[in-house]
């Protein structure tokens, strides 16, 4: 079955480029061209991964993004006109997975799509279907992660990247490591940033105490990694 892309623009001429290539290559598409009809295309058709202008009528990109959040994983990329990192880090912080500034080449959007969808059907790289470190827990089958038995919410990409180090404790990942495997793609200028948002965001939902990290751990200058040395309360 075909992928289907959420596609969510005020501009017709983007959304039109866009979903030329997307279908080109096989993909489906579904169009809005304000934040509230994306917003209700979204949670009605369940896409499998939604490009989402930022600059939108009736409702902003981040709103948008934020309620998504609230009720799905799906990948989202956010569209951007504005080259403020300030921007860029909102919507990271909201949850979303990826950006691409405007003006952008059609080749990059392609990539970050198809880069991104590649993330969705991974297999677990890993024989264990359930791994278990102390109080957390992480279904690699199941997409699923809880911690003293509660069951926590984590974006795809927040998942992604917990399994990817998870899967190989003790072994400290660079951060253009993180980027080529768990976001798909190489380095680019002020990438590193996409990185360490979504750790911070992950430590504020699987650590006791986010400020002093007991699951992920920051090795200075090199990179991250899993600490698999946890007590079972």
């Amino acid at each position: 079955m075909a992928k289907r892309v959420l596609i969510v623009d005020d501009e017709k001429a983007i959304v039109d480029i866009i979903k030329f290539n997307l279908v080109r290559e096989g993909y489906e598409t579904i169009e809005a061209y304000d934040g509230l009809d994306g917003l209700n295309k979204a949670l009605a058709e369940k896409p499998d991964l939604i490009l989402l202008d930022v600059m939108l009528p009736s409702m902003p990109g981040f709103d948008v993004c934020k309620k998504i959040r609230e009720k799905s994983g799906v990948p989202i990329i956010m569209l951007t006109a504005r080259t403020d990192e300030i921007d860029k880090v909102l919507g990271l912080e909201l949850g979303a997975d990826d950006y691409i500034t405007k003006p952008f080449g059609i080749r990059e959007v392609m990539a970050r799509v198809k880069a991104n969808l590649r993330r969705t059907s991974a297999e677990a790289e890993v024989q264990e279907k359930v791994l278990v470190f102390g109080s957390l827990t992480i279904d690699l089958e199941k997409f699923e992660v809880t911690k003293n038995g509660k069951a926590i919410s984590l974006t795809l990409r927040e998942f992604e990247l917990l399994k990817f180090l998870a899967c190989q404790p003790e072994k400290i990942v660079s951060r253009d490591n993180l980027l080529e495997k768990v976001w798909g793609y190489e380095h680019l200028s002020g990438d590193d940033r996409t990185v360490d948002v979504t750790v911070r965001r992950l430590r504020e939902k699987i650590e006791d105490d986010d400020s002093h990290p007991n699951f992920i751990i920051t090795k200075r200058g090199r990179g991250y990694y899993f600490n698999a040395n946890q007590e079972v309360e």
